[in-house]
């Protein structure tokens, strides 16, 4: 929040900076935001904490509140009030508090909703019982991603490895005189496809080139990476390379081909829209006061528009052959 321009902006933190402090089997309710900042050219930590209980500077000035931790009964007041503060400290390397200029200590939002929203995949936390942090998509498969790293190298290792090699005779050598002996002037030292063989005369230029299992490393590959998209939810098509997924397909056909990523885009968008909602819950109540005339956010819901896979012209007809028929005739023209 900038008190001076009455604006709010939300920020966004990843993992590492977000260190819960109060939840519940429905969510955390207190939370603290850890960032490196700098002031006056030196490096700062910076602790944020978001806690339950209206105290310090309101959203409409910049003094503090009546229930600010200087009177007696400014604890007791956390307590009580429901409404959630923003709590602002900073140390250095030296763990001294500096107190930059411009930066509230401590700010009331006014607001009963969290000013805070923790987004996380909807995958169940298998590490840690009971942990308000959430899980990689890919931390079950593990596993997997170690298999496709190994076919990956064998791949790649089979085309080093078959290369043609070249055997000379020492007749193709120039030779230089060192002292009394007349050593080949060698060449290409760090050249593993041209060799020297030596004492030889016959066969001045011999070939060889081993076999490529290619074939054979790239089917490996494949299912390694199919693996990979089933334990991760995405469907085994999804990182899957295989050609006959390049040619043109309607919507209905790529829905139905990546049906487990189909499931996989709901459940998490479901897991979304509480974080989305708490935030433009805060942010309107924040900005409300601030003097923004908002009206009241009521009952909210999030609607996502996939039009990347949803044929939206096919929708926009059915929903027209829909209105046709409650009206009793069928659509034509425009109405189509």
């Amino acid at each position: 929040m900038d008190l001076d321009s009455k604006k709010v902006r939300i920020r966004h933190y990843d993992a590492r900076m977000v260190i819960p402090l109060t939840w519940d089997e429905d969510g955390v309710s207190e939370c603290a935001f850890v960032t490196r900042v700098f002031y006056r050219g030196k490096a700062v930590d910076q602790l944020q904490m978001h806690l339950r209980g209206g105290v310090g500077f309101s959203a409409g000035s910049s003094s503090p509140s009546k229930s600010s931790p200087e009177h007696s009964d400014g604890l007791l007041n956390m307590e009580r009030d429901g409404t959630y503060r923003i709590v602002t400290v900073c140390f250095d390397h030296e763990g001294n508090e500096p107190a930059p200029v411009g930066v509230a200590p401590i700010f009331d939002t006014g607001c009963a909703f969290p000013t805070f929203g923790i987004v996380k995949p909807a995958v169940t936390n298998t590490r840690v019982d009971m942990s308000p942090y959430g899980q990689s998509v890919f931390a079950d498969a593990v596993d997997a991603v170690q298999v496709v790293d190994l076919t990956f190298d064998a791949l790649i290792n089979e085309v080093d490895v078959s290369k043609m090699r070249v055997f000379l005779s020492d007749v193709l050598f120039d030779r230089e005189k060192s002292g009394d002996k007349a050593i080949s002037i060698p060449f290409g030292k760090q050249d593993c496809t041209v060799f020297r063989k030596v004492m030889s005369t016959e066969d001045t230029i011999q070939e060889f080139a081993p076999a490529l299992r290619t074939s054979s490393q790239s089917e490996a590959f494949r299912i390694a990476l199919q693996m990979l998209g089933d334990l991760t939810g995405f469907g085994i098509g999804y990182f899957d390379f295989d050609e006959s997924h390049g040619y043109v397909r309607t919507a209905t056909e790529v829905s139905s081909d990546n049906s487990a990523l189909m499931r996989n885009i709901r459940r998490h968008e479901n897991a979304l829209q509480g974080p989305i909602t708490d935030i433009a819950r805060a942010v309107m109540c924040v900005s409300c006061g601030f003097g923004e005339s908002i009206p009241d956010g009521g009952v909210m819901s999030v609607m996502y528009d996939d039009s990347i896979i949803q044929d939206v012209a096919a929708e926009k007809a059915a929903k027209a052959r829909a209105r046709g028929l409650a009206r009793g005739k069928a659509p034509k023209g425009d109405d189509a």
